[in-house]
């Protein structure tokens, strides 16, 4: 039996849903590149990703700072319960944007990780901390004067996807994948249903159908 989309919570949909399933749900409501391709990794700890998109668009900078980390502040402390960090950075390794004192604080607002396209330090302070967070890979530059956030709550793009303010998004070993608000009853209540013909799929192969068997009596793969 599945659940309407009012009672799949982001706690159920943590324990139940994953990037691929997701990904398959879009590409059925017609949305085809809702996952960026890119090296967006997960460098501190494995597992799924759920929140909500909050959004910040930096800048690389070569000159002196007048008002040095005053939006990427301000973003980290507007942050809500269940808000996942949003760094579109055009993929820059200028510096390491994200470190242990914006986990800190984000994280003291209910934030709840991270996908920076860009660079990221103090790897080990977060993983100690368990702070889910994913980036191209890591610098030990501080981004004082090296970049800057010039943009927060817009839409922003990874790869052509736009991750706008309050979009639902997964991450996981797989990549990342972002909901759409207008379709994420359809899209969620799609993935759910998956997961669960998935598993009478793979229930089924194990006790003996062949796959090619299997697909036509449910129909998934």
């Amino acid at each position: 039996m599945t659940e309407s989309p009012t009672e799949i919570t982001l706690a159920m949909m943590r324990e139940t849903l994953y990037t691929a399933v997701v990904c398959d749900a879009l590409d059925g409501l017609g949305l085809r590149h809702q996952s960026p391709r890119l090296p967006l990794s997960p460098v501190t700890v494995e597992g799924v990703l759920v929140g909500r998109c909050r959004t910040t668009l930096w800048a690389d900078m070569a000159h002196v700072d007048p008002d040095p980390y005053a939006l990427e502040l301000k973003a980290v402390d507007n942050c809500q319960p269940d808000d996942v960090l949003i760094a579109a950075a055009g993929g820059s390794m200028r510096s390491g944007i994200w470190g242990e004192l914006l986990t800190t604080a984000a994280r003291n607002s209910g934030c709840v990780g991270a996908v920076i396209d860009g660079a990221v330090r103090d790897v080990n302070k977060m993983r100690e901390m368990q702070f889910p967070v994913y980036a191209r890979g890591m610098s030990p530059y501080d981004s004082l004067n090296r970049q800057r956030v010039v943009d927060i709550d817009i839409p922003v793009e990874l790869d052509g996807v736009t991750f706008s303010p309050g979009d639902l998004v997964f991450a996981d070993i797989d990549g990342i994948v972002v909901v759409p608000q207008e379709v994420e009853a359809e899209a969620i209540t799609a993935a759910w249903k998956k997961v669960h013909d998935e598993d009478r799929t793979r229930d089924a192969i194990r006790d003996g159908l062949s796959a090619t068997a299997a697909f036509e009596k449910y129909g998934v793969l």
